[in-house]
């Protein structure tokens, strides 16, 4: 059943993103494995939207779904046309996988290299997304001279350069300490604030949906359906910590602690 929870957000412009009883199954040894249910959600133009839910619950799946790297079993998912956008989606993965054998402007770059820009564009753009991430003076450096911090920074350039109109982001800073991942959690909201730029923000973590997110979909179940939606009506710049914060994240906690089964995988 899907419940929702909270304030829903009631934006009226058109969605960007539309996805109406998106279900996902597989088989694999003559088992019948189902992964999504029954799942509707509408992403607004230029919102933030943060996923949240157990490992296996299906948050990757619909990031790969959206990407056209798995097909659904039923349902439908429409895109709102964007002129400005010279591509519809790029996505920001976990790991950075940049190329070792290129230079950071070479890697950020890689994406426009099937498009119309000629080189000296291509180059540009490439130079303009790093500045953007407050790496445009380490252009010339390799991949194996950055910090993982800044290699995630030079992927998010390269998902940038090709300014897409959605950027679907993975558990982006998951692999990072403590510090580095909160520097890039205030940068992607000045990034954010600057491109206005929609994005879809998969995480384990609830502090951080609540923190960055415009809006957080709980994910709950097996097979994975939105068991709740919540508006994160705080203003910015966020107080990381506050007691408003935490109080959201403890409701959504609460929205999935009835849905967790044994062997779930849960971080707050």
């Amino acid at each position: 059943m899907n419940v929702s929870a909270g304030p829903v957000s009631t934006a009226t412009n058109t969605p960007i993103i539309q996805i109406r009883g998106l279900a996902l199954s597989f088989e694999q040894g003559g088992q019948r494995t189902d992964v999504l249910r029954n799942l509707d959600l509408d992403v607004g133009r230029g919102e933030f939207v943060a996923i949240v839910g157990s490992s296996g619950v299906g948050k990757s799946t619909l990031l790969r779904v959206l990407m056209g790297l798995a097909k659904p079993t039923s349902g439908q998912v429409t895109f709102g046309n964007d002129p400005k956008a010279e591509r519809q989606l790029a996505f920001v993965f976990q790991d950075a996988r940049l190329l070792p054998w290129r230079r950071v402007l070479a890697n950020v770059a890689f994406g426009l290299e099937k498009t119309a820009a000629d080189p000296l564009e291509r180059k540009q753009r490439a130079q303009k997304a790093l500045n953007l991430v407050g790496l445009g003076d380490m252009a010339n450096r390799w991949p194996h001279q950055l910090s993982g911090g800044q290699r995630q920074r030079v992927a998010l350039a390269r998902a940038l350069a090709v300014e897409p109109a959605i950027l679907l982001m993975d558990e982006p800073f998951s692999a990072l300490d403590v510090t580095t991942r909160e520097n890039l959690q205030d940068e992607l909201v000045r990034i954010w604030s600057a491109t206005g730029k929609t994005i879809l923000f998969v995480t384990h973590d609830i502090d951080e949906a609540v923190y960055l997110a415009d809006r957080v979909v709980a994910l709950g179940g097996k097979p994975g359906e939105v068991k709740s939606t919540r508006l994160i009506d705080r203003p910015r710049p966020r107080l990381r910590g506050s007691l408003a914060l935490a109080e959201l994240a403890q409701a959504i906690k609460a929205d999935l602690t009835a849905q967790l089964t044994k062997g779930d995988d849960w971080v707050i």
